[in-house]
Parts: C-alpha cells; sequence; structure tokens
C-alpha cells in the first residue's frame, strides 16, 4: 500500500511551453539516486498519479522532478497548472534499481539518455560515488529539438566539478546547429560516432553503460551495444548494460 504525503510547491519551472521542472518540499523516506516516486492530483473528483524519477540529490531536502505535458494527458497538464504554495500528493517511498548500486565498476562510465530521462543522471552525478569509481563519465542528452536542452547551467557546474572526468555530449536529431551530432544514439553507438565525438573508449572490455529513455531507444541502443560485445547487467550475471524504460 502506498503512503502518500502533503508535498509544498516551492517552485514551477516552464522551460518552455511544454517542458517542466516541479520542485516541492515533503518529509519523504530516504531514496538512492535514480530512483523515482509517485505524484498525484484529484482532477474533476478523480485521482490520478504517475511515477517521476527525482532529479535532486538524495541530501537535498528540495525534491525536483521533471515532466514533459502530455497531450490530453490526464496529469502533466495539470501539474503544469501548479505554482508556488500550491499542494500535491506525493508518495513518502521511492522505487526502483535504476541505481549506481546496480553498475559493476569499471574504467568508463557512460549515461545515455533522451528527453526528461536526464533527470535521474543529474541526480546521480551529484553523489560523490561516480567520481570515485570511473576514470571517465559521458552524459549523453539526444532531445528533438535544441530548446529542450535544459538544465544547461546545471550541467556545467557539475564539468567544474568533475575537471576532465565528464564530458557532457548533447544531440538535437532535428534542428541541430551546425557542428552538434543530430544522429539517433543506435545510429551513432553502431557507427563509432558516440565514441569519437567525445574521445572516450565505448568498449564492452572496460565501459559501462546505463540507458535511460523512450523505449525505442532504449532497445536499439541496447541492440547496438550487442553487435559490439556488450552484455546486459543482471543481478545474478553482471554485465555492461543497465537500462531503464522511461514511460
Amino acid at each position: 500500500m502506498t503512503n502518500w504525503v502533503k508535498a509544498t510547491v516551492v517552485e514551477n519551472i516552464c522551460w518552455h511551453e511544454r517542458l517542466f521542472s516541479l520542485r516541492v518540499k515533503a518529509p519523504l523516506d530516504c531514496f538512492i539516486a535514480g530512483q523515482f516516486t509517485k505524484l498525484a492530483l484529484e482532477v474533476g473528483g478523480e485521482r490520478f498519479t504517475r511515477a517521476y524519477s527525482f532529479v535532486n540529490s538524495p541530501d537535498n531536502s528540495i525534491h525536483e522532478f521533471y515532466y514533459v505535458t502530455v497531450e490530453g494527458g490526464a496529469l502533466s497538464p495539470q501539474l503544469a497548472l501548479l505554482s508556488a504554495g500550491d499542494s500535491i500528493d506525493v508518495a513518502v517511498q521511492a522505487s526502483g534499481f535504476f541505481t549506481l548500486d546496480e553498475v559493476p565498476d569499471g574504467k568508463e562510465l557512460w549515461l545515455l539518455s533522451t528527453g526528461t530521462a536526464i533527470g535521474p543522471y543529474l541526480s546521480m552525478l551529484e553523489t560523490p560515488d561516480l567520481l570515485q569509481r570511473f576514470e571517465s563519465i559521458v552524459l549523453v542528452h539526444c532531445v528533438r529539438h535544441q530548446q529542450d536542452l535544459s538544465y544547461q547551467a546545471a550541467i556545467k557546474s557539475l564539468e567544474n566539478d568533475y575537471g576532465n572526468k565528464l564530458t557532457y555530449l548533447p544531440i538535437v536529431t532535428r534542428d541541430a546547429p551546425q557542428g552538434m551530432l543530430s544522429q539517433r544514439v543506435p545510429l551513432a553507438i553502431s557507427n563509432g560516432e558516440l565514441a569519437r565525438r567525445v574521445q572516450v573508449a565505448l568498449n564492452p572490455a572496460s565501459s559501462q553503460v546505463m540507458i535511460c529513455g523512450n523505449p525505442a531507444m532504449v532497445r536499439d541502443a541496447k541492440g547496438a551495444l550487442i553487435e559490439l560485445g556488450f552484455i546486459k547487467n543482471l543481478r545474478r550475471a553482471p554485465g555492461n548494460i543497465t537500462v531503464e524504460n522511461y514511460w
């Protein structure tokens, strides 16, 4: 049974007309970076819930959730209407196994994401574990339009904190500026462009890859990696591909 608590909205950041970050204050249980919880609102007398990953680090008391509004959706358009001081129900206990605890050691860590699925990686990058465990970390964020590349200030701050250990690679597939990578992630894996762009090894002998995003990207990227000799990471059989479908 889910235990719920009333959260108070601190801020609802509008990146553009369909992309938001909801920041709330709530007494939630401790969570691990990469996990998610549930948000709920009553709309027209009916209660709607949906799972959202934490963007904030586990030691931050302000909890942040990154979301896109879905046309005709029951919950996300209502979330976009919230403002500071409003209330929303949040599940107290977090869930999910898309965490660094589940990832074996390696030299290089690749964090592949599409759209709002960059959120759990931002939470992970705010923890000290990554800096200590891996020699190189590549954060890949693939979006359709350049305006979808949010959290740029936060990413810049992380790059400063990590020094040359962290490389950020944005990919825009529809209106990429000249010189920016515009291929889908699976193709960029297969043709070697992903590794060439950042000059970091993508090698089954030394690399760990986390994939989070739309199911088609996750499926195809996993397939491209398997073709290169990577294997899916399971608790009973450790490998080097750890995946999360983001909806």
